[in-house]
């Protein structure tokens, strides 16, 4: 029986509770090796891979593919939510190493950048195949990577509100309004970063530095002033 075929029941059978749990463990793998297999066929193929060679470097059909995912977007919606998991995991480990009373909030912000610009720099076409969505036709009404930046960002709302005196309603706008000032600036470099061709792409480090410098001329004037109040 092909294995990625659910079974079916017959009227002689048992309750199929513990049948209907081992199918869907099975399905949970199946769908998570169809991701690591487009992920190496992105790596392999750059960022435009196409189905086939998805399909190729998985040793299984484009019919199988789409019987898991339902369509291109559903499998561009899995890596995205992959490589989602490795943004929020990086930054949130980043930011948790920086949490910070007033005088490392500079180190935060440089840990910020530098963990999203660390994972750009090392699976470069597997970012751009997220943010570029080769195979995604139409606009998605839910869009994976809106997803990652609101829970970056309100990662960094939460520990920029540590930095502030006091944690009024108004503390709370400004720090958000300053987190997602500073994502999306890191995302737009990031992309600007990566358009530049390697032999004249500046180093990370030299960008991470930039991008604090930015962010820390602005951010450290508010943030003293929030001390008398």
């Amino acid at each position: 029986m092909d294995d990625d075929v659910e079974p079916t029941a017959t009227p002689r059978t048992a309750p199929r509770d513990g049948r209907d749990a081992r199918w869907e463990r099975h399905r949970e793998e199946r769908r998570a090796a169809l991701v690591d297999a487009t992920i190496r066929a992105i790596r392999r193929h750059g960022a435009g891979v196409g189905m086939d060679d998805i399909a190729a470097e998985a040793g299984t059909s484009k019919t199988v593919i789409y019987r898991h995912f339902d369509d291109k977007a559903g499998l561009y919606r899995a890596v995205a939510h992959r490589i989602d998991g490795r943004v929020v995991g990086n930054v949130g480990a980043a930011l948790g190493r920086s949490s910070t009373p007033h005088g490392d909030t500079r180190e935060l912000v440089a840990s910020t950048v530098d963990a999203y610009l660390a994972l750009v720099e090392s699976d470069t076409e597997v970012y751009r195949f997220v943010v570029n969505r080769p195979l995604v036709d139409l606009p998605l009404p839910d869009d994976p990577v809106g997803g990652t930046v609101d829970q970056v960002t309100d990662q960094l709302t939460g520990l920029l509100l540590v930095s502030l005196s006091a944690a009024s309603a108004t503390d709370h706008s400004r720090a958000r309004t300053w987190a997602i000032a500073l994502v999306g600036s890191v995302r737009a470099v990031a992309d600007d970063w990566l358009a530049t061709p390697e032999s004249d792409r500046a180093p990370r480090a030299d960008v991470v530095e930039s991008l604090t410098e930015l962010a820390w001329h602005g951010l450290a004037p508010a943030l003293a002033g929030t001390k008398g109040r």
